[in-house]
């Protein structure tokens, strides 16, 4: 046993020094960052590098096809069957004109990710998309626990079944995983994040975890070193002001769940007001919960809950929470002098703090009316 003695840190023990900036108008900050070149992967990705988490509630189609107009990518949740996933597909693809439909396919794929796990079956139901589809999508592996020696070779078997996707692969939290997954696995990037989620209980439960600022800026040094990979900062965003945070901290995609939860197009289950088909909540769980475990696979003897379920209250169109989120970086590039969300980390200075910000008004009586369009909180 041993003790690391330095403080490792997370996105509330800290804020972004402001410093002079030419910058004359939020407008004129470019959100799309081009990914030119990825360690395993042939394509380029031209994106607003933001990603709906893909749990079942927002990983949805319907989220897909609104984040897409946005220039965001969703990781769809790896519970649709391959029927429901090539018939999406399918529809989008069916009837276009030849000459539309190279350019509509590099978007769907570059914006929409298929989500996968590692067991035959997940593997599978990839060999099969992908012979029904005849294109390789670009995807997320996701296991709650990247560290195993099994996790890598599976990546890395994903990697031969499809050469040319960019293969997103976690969570991890340390540097030197990110380095194996990028080497030995062949990923491109590599999902950063143990235990940070709003209904992720994997640090209660197990005692395991790593403060998600820290995490990212010595995953992101990891990967960004003789890799040449990229790192998703996944999880305990809460503010728009975390986003920025995360990009500052180095990370090339940040993963968003709960701040996405509870508006339109999430699928799951929906309470209505009363007498109405107005929508009033949604309840939403860890993937790692009791909830999902009795939807999806059932519990076992052997696997204890590691996530919590809430209810999350409707926020209205996912468009409102973009603006919220875009409109938050522009702001923060503004006071940090840079120009492109690519230039935030090189432009970021943290302090360190005591706390981030005013509480006078949780702590009495008064109600904030603008409270549900700035915190964008879950819970």
């Amino acid at each position: 046993m041993k003790i690391l003695g330095s403080r490792k840190l997370d996105f509330d023990d800290v804020l972004i020094r402001p410093k002079s900036s030419e910058a004359a108008s939020r407008a004129d900050v470019d959100l799309f960052r081009k990914f030119k070149e990825f360690p395993h992967s042939p394509r380029t990705l031209k994106c607003v590098p933001i990603i709906a988490a893909n749990m079942d509630t927002t990983g949805s189609f319907e989220m897909a096809n609104e984040l897409t107009k946005k220039g965001w990518i969703t990781c769809l949740h790896k519970h649709y069957g391959i029927d429901e996933l090539v018939g999406y597909y399918d529809e989008i693809f069916g009837d276009l004109d030849p000459c539309k439909k190279a350019e509509i396919v590099e978007e769907k794929i570059n914006h929409v990710w298929m989500s996968i796990g590692i067991s035959d079956h997940d593997l599978n139901k990839l060999r099969v998309f992908i012979s029904h589809t005849g294109f390789c999508p670009n995807l997320c592996v996701d296991v709650a626990n990247g560290y195993t020696d099994h996790f890598v070779d599976k990546v890395a078997e994903i990697r031969s079944i499809s050469p040319d996707s960019i293969i997103m692969a976690g969570n991890v939290a340390t540097g030197e995983q990110v380095e194996r997954l990028i080497r030995q696995g062949k990923a491109d990037i590599v999902k950063v994040g143990i235990g940070p989620g709003s209904v992720c209980t994997t640090r209660i439960v197990t005692g395991v975890g790593y403060p998600q600022l820290s995490a990212t800026i010595e995953c992101a040094d990891a990967a960004h070193g003789s890799q040449k990979g990229y790192i998703c900062a996944d999880g305990g965003c809460k503010y728009s002001g975390d986003v920025c945070k995360a990009f500052g901290a180095g990370a090339d995609f940040v993963m968003l769940g709960s701040m996405l939860s509870g508006t339109d197009p999430c699928e799951g289950e929906w309470e209505y007001k009363e007498g109405t088909f107005e929508k009033s909540r949604l309840k939403y769980y860890g993937m790692s919960s009791y909830t999902a475990q009795d939807k999806y696979s059932g519990k076992s003897t052997y696997r204890p809950s590691e996530g919590k379920a809430v209810y999350v209250d409707y926020k209205g169109p996912v468009e409102d929470v973009c603006q919220q989120v875009e409109g938050g970086i522009r702001s923060c590039c503004t006071y940090i002098g840079a120009k492109k969300n690519k230039h935030m980390c090189k432009c970021t200075t943290f302090v360190m703090v005591n706390r981030t910000q005013n509480t006078f008004y949780e702590n009495s009586n008064f109600t904030s009316t603008e409270e549900s369009r700035n915190s964008i909180k879950s819970n």
